[in-house]
């Protein structure tokens, strides 16, 4: 497995896989790799023949408080649980790789009206970091195959909508949230838990399933189980940031007549913010 830091070797290896008519996949990741990653690479590694998995962490995607400079940044641990996972090429770019003239007056890519609301409310500009990233590792790669997790579900939704809109050709993928045996959804972000935190931390996903278990006894007056659900979350310590839910096809608000619907939860323990998110049909 090689680990490459620039653009021009990246595309040079990929040339000589392609001339070897392999099917090429991407895992774009901000590093600090956990089973939930190895996930993504092995469903990348079950539908294509080469698989590059990018490690780089996004500066145009944290805001100005958030934790971007505290970001656990663990490339060599990395390495190891690529190479055991048989990735083939870890793609690893400086800030300066990725925008060597600086990112003021980079140009930008935005997803509108999916990426409004929910995250996109909560973390101001965001979602146009990540697009902007995204759209340059799926150009610099050319991937047939793009993996990305659900459990950012709007990310995936914002991707999705990128990658249409701008007729770029890789396929994206989406892959099941990997969760902890108590069900907490598996993150690099749990790291900044203390031991009675992380005990609390499940109750997240507990809540999500609190909402679906109420819809699918057939209440449906949706203002009033969020409501009870935020109450549910406070009670266990968490600092509610948003709970909703939204059509889980359009990302539109959820009405009477939805039946693919997702719940959707961001939360402070802490200072540590959680994101998790269940999808159910009512049909």
């Amino acid at each position: 497995m090689n680990t490459l830091h620039s653009i021009a070797q990246l595309r040079a290896a990929l040339a000589r896989a392609r001339q070897e008519n392999k099917r090429i996949g991407l895992v774009p990741t901000m590093g600090n790799l956990h089973a939930g990653h190895i996930a993504l690479v092995e469903k990348a590694l079950q539908r294509t023949d080469y698989v590059v998995v990018s490690i780089f962490v996004n500066p145009l995607q944290f805001g100005p408080n958030e934790d971007l400079d505290s970001y656990p940044r663990t490339l060599a641990e990395d390495q190891r649980k690529l190479l055991d996972a048989g990735a083939h090429m870890v793609f690893a770019p400086s800030v300066n790789e990725m925008y060597p003239e600086g990112m003021d007056g980079h140009t930008l890519v935005s997803v509108p009206v999916v990426s409004e609301g929910l995250c996109g409310a909560s973390r101001p500009g965001h979602f146009d970091g990540v697009s902007t990233v995204v759209s340059k590792l799926l150009n610099i790669v050319q991937p047939d195959l793009a993996v990305f997790g659900e459990k950012d579900f709007q990310q995936l939704a914002v991707i999705r909508k990128m990658a249409h809109d701008l007729c770029l050709p890789a396929q994206i993928m989406g892959a099941p949230i990997v969760r902890a045996d108590d069900g907490l959804a598996l993150s690099s972000r749990n790291g900044y838990l203390d031991e009675a935190q992380r005990r609390s931390a499940p109750r997240l996903y507990q809540t999500l399933q609190h909402i679906r278990e109420q819809l699918s006894s057939g209440r449906r007056d949706f203002a009033a189980v969020i409501e009870e659900a935020r109450i549910i979350l406070t009670e266990a310590g968490f600092r509610p940031d948003y709970l909703d839910l939204r059509d889980a096809n359009t990302l539109q608000p959820a009405t009477s007549q939805t039946q693919d619907m997702v719940a959707l939860a961001a939360a402070f323990l802490g200072t540590t913010r959680l994101i998790d998110n269940l999808r159910f049909s009512l049909a």
